[in-house]
């Protein structure tokens, strides 16, 4: 079974079902985006976004944790600068 909350009807908590996790998230992403990252390239706002998102799904952590986890995640895989800028045309290296 499916639940949703509707804005329209003033609604915004509906049994278990809230909508206080993802207005959290897109707070501060918006504060990330407007304070730490002032010139953010349209071409490049999806791996800021995916680093907000790893950023809030390891909040718990302390630093440490979360360059450790970091890293791991990272083990084996490399992103040349020229695959990053041909990515933004749909070319491939």
């Amino acid at each position: 079974m499916i639940s949703a909350v509707n804005h329209f009807l003033d609604e915004y908590v509906r049994g278990e079902v809230h909508t206080n996790g993802i207005e959290n998230f897109w707070s501060l992403l918006k504060r990330c985006l407007n304070g730490t990252y002032i010139n953010v390239e349209p071409f490049h706002l999806s791996r800021y976004v995916d680093e907000q998102v790893f950023r809030y799904n390891h909040r718990k952590m302390d630093d440490g944790g979360r360059f450790k986890a970091m890293l791991g995640k990272l083990a084996g895989k490399r992103m040349t600068y020229a695959e990053l800028i041909t990515e933004q045309q749909g070319l491939r290296c």
